[in-house]
């Protein structure tokens, strides 16, 4: 696909590469990320609370019932706006940001491994993006885990900036990026590397040649697998995050003993991927499904059509 490529369709005139096309992706992932975060906020506030307080909450089940029971029905919906509005601007950053980076490093490396593309244009966006996160984050895991903290967003960000300061909201930065980076590498790599593998080995088919229905599935697929993946790798930094905001521990050290070298692993680990997993896949069909009725080709298989201009 070439700069000068145009999309069809009732969005005519959108150029690929084009600020215009940056400016839709990151619109795209902005929508996909915040709506499908939001609509996991109970379990969310399950996992949190499970990683916070793991004897008390130590299933899925008996865990739900003891929130609503002690805090009520309203408290599974506890940091909705963090969810919502964080990660919203964090999808934003993260995919609109990834289609950028992946050309630029596309033309600045040309003849390099794939991987490396995506390994570099992940990282960079996902860098980008946590730094935009990291306040959300850290007044929405004190909502969900401290009910007497705050309310939500509104008296959460004053009162987080009287009691510890502009450093209280970026505490948990470094850890982020432990749990986000890896995670977004592998997502993005991994999903790269399904859709190039499902079109050439299970359908056999050029990208261009399969119906949207098609491509969209392709997508899906692609997604889930992308996302258990990068779960997996990412869970110790989570359970070091929820540690962390919650002052369970004061440094990252400190929280790796308290937690445990095993328990870091697989702590809230089936939570994680029983959401993960949907969420990242959701996340991939409502991006791309904004990019096909704007006339857009679907994510993934992009960076062939580029090194063969090359």
């Amino acid at each position: 696909m070439g700069e000068g490529m145009e999309a069809k369709g009732w969005w005519k005139g959108l150029r690929v590469f084009s600020p215009e096309y940056y400016a839709l992706c990151a619109a795209g992932g902005m929508l996909s990320a915040g709506t499908t975060h939001l609509a996991i906020t109970p379990f969310d506030v399950l996992k949190v609370n499970m990683q916070v307080n793991p004897v008390k909450y130590n299933s899925m089940f008996s865990g739900l019932k003891i929130l609503v029971k002690e805090q009520g029905p309203s408290s599974l919906w506890r940091g909705w706006a963090g969810k919502f509005f964080g990660y919203g601007v964090q999808g934003g950053c993260k995919f609109g940001l990834y289609e950028y980076f992946k050309r630029m490093y596309s033309d600045a490396l040309v003849g390099q491994n794939k991987s490396i593309i995506f390994f570099l244009s992940s990282a960079s966006a996902q860098a980008i993006a946590d730094v935009a996160l990291c306040p959300f984050e850290a007044v929405k895991v004190r909502v969900q885990a401290q009910p007497w903290f705050a309310k939500g967003l509104a008296d959460g960000f004053p009162k987080l900036k009287a009691s510890e300061g502009f450093s209280g909201f970026y505490k948990g930065l470094f850890p982020l990026w432990g749990r986000n980076l890896p995670f977004s590498i592998l997502m993005f790599s991994t999903f790269e590397h399904s859709v190039d593998f499902l079109y050439r080995k299970v359908i056999q088919t050029k990208k261009e040649d399969c119906s949207r229905a098609q491509q969209l599935a392709v997508t899906c697929v692609a997604g889930y697998a992308s996302g258990t993946i990068g779960t997996i790798v990412s869970n110790p930094a989570d359970n070091i995050v929820a540690s962390l905001y919650n002052k369970k521990a004061d440094s990252i050290v400190q929280a790796v003993k308290k937690i445990g070298l095993l328990n870091l692993f697989t702590r809230s680990l089936p939570i994680r991927i029983t959401l993960v997993g949907p969420v990242v896949t959701l996340q991939w069909f409502f991006y791309d499904t904004i990019k096909v009725l704007t006339g857009l080709p679907t994510s993934g298989g992009v960076i062939t059509d580029l090194d063969e201009e090359h």
